[in-house]
């Protein structure tokens, strides 16, 4: 005999309720955890296609792992060091850039920008206010990500899960569904397949967008000349996940630089606009309907509150779980908006009746 719908309600409500609280205190020990399981569901399809073409399941994940190795050792050397001495640079030069930007608008616009008004004071503040908080910003970035734990332990940690995670995912999926209480097993296992489906189509989808456009655009803005091409690359990929505004925030970023790197020299300022261009046909006509496709259920303005609150309430781990839970919470209230729909608190009386 089932428990009653209430005392379901009951149980299910402790177990969120206790999940919540293991998040919200253990946030920094459960990181490289958190990681690892995103990085294994990642790689998964590419695991098991390696099966399918007569690999073990060992086989296939030692295979990943060492790609992965030659990736990250690659990325180490190479990709790494030059970010960040961009990034140090730009903030280095940031007063500099204030100043030539408040010239140059005092020579074109002298209306403006006349003495002690709010927005020259404000021009010249900029600068300084970005040179002193960037070198903190990069090290807030740093901490938050690491938190309590040892940045050279969260890189040892994350591929160890990882592996362990991608060799017995399949096997973790068949216990957890044995797990499923039995009258809603079916629910479940359709509103998984849904999230799945949400999450392929998104992360999977959309993480691929943003490597290759972010390598498109630090390769072509550094063969062009700008001089912080891989940083502007790096940040226009990283928040492409949200339409138009990996663009618009690159774009704006870029073309600022190349006006100040390159005044006068109006080819190479629209082979940087044009950069964009490209970038933003290539990715709405070829990458997004090829790997992400039309409709995944996530609307921008859902991801960002989700980022927003996630990330306020449990840190660093919250923005990483957000993405999926806002997908989950999705899923289910399409469910439930479904299921309403065929109740009689919306049909009424009179459709029960016909």
């Amino acid at each position: 005999m089932a428990l009653p719908i209430r005392d379901q309600l009951k149980y299910w409500g402790v177990a969120a309720a206790l999940f919540l609280v293991v998040l919200w205190f253990m946030g920094d020990v459960l990181l490289p955890f958190v990681l690892g399981s995103a990085v294994a569901y990642f790689l998964d399809p590419v695991a098991d296609r390696l099966e399918r073409l007569g690999l073990s399941r060992v086989a296939a994940t030692a295979l990943i792992t060492v790609v992965a190795l030659v990736m990250f050792v690659i990325m180490a050397l190479l990709v790494v060091p030059t970010l960040v001495a961009q990034a140090v640079n730009l903030f280095e030069i940031a007063p500099d850039l204030t100043r030539r930007l408040s010239a140059f608008l005092t020579e074109r616009f002298p209306s403006i920008l006349e003495d002690g008004s709010t927005l020259r004071n404000s021009i010249q503040s900029l600068g300084t206010v970005v040179q002193e908080r960037g070198g903190q910003l990069l090290e807030t970035a740093l901490s938050s990500a690491a938190g309590l734990l040892n940045v050279i332990m969260l890189f040892v940690i994350v591929p160890v899960v990882a592996v362990y995670m991608l060799l017995d995912w399949d096997r973790m999926v068949a216990q957890l569904d044995q797990l499923l209480p039995r009258d809603h097993a079916p629910t479940i296992r359709r509103l998984a397949r849904d999230i799945d489906a949400t999450l392929a189509s998104f992360i999977r989808g959309m993480g691929t967008v943003c490597l290759i456009l972010g390598t498109y655009y630090a390769i072509a803005l550094m063969l062009v000349g700008l001089q912080f091409g891989l940083v502007v690359g790096f940040v226009a990929g990283l928040v492409t996940f949200i339409p138009y505004l990996g663009a618009l925030i690159g774009g704006a970023l870029a073309i600022g630089l190349a006006l100040f790197q390159f005044w006068g020299d109006w080819v190479s300022i629209a082979l940087v606009g044009g950069i964009f261009v490209i970038g933003q046909v290539i990715e709405g006509n070829v990458l997004t309907p090829k790997l992400v496709g039309n409709s995944v259920g996530l609307h921008p303005v859902w991801l960002i509150l989700a980022l927003s609150v996630f990330g306020s309430l449990f840190g660093f781990v919250g923005m990483l779980v957000a993405v999926p839970m806002a997908a989950a919470l999705g899923v289910v209230a399409r469910f439930g908006v479904e299921q309403y729909q065929q109740s009689l608190l919306y049909r009424g009386t009179e459709q029960n009746r016909d």
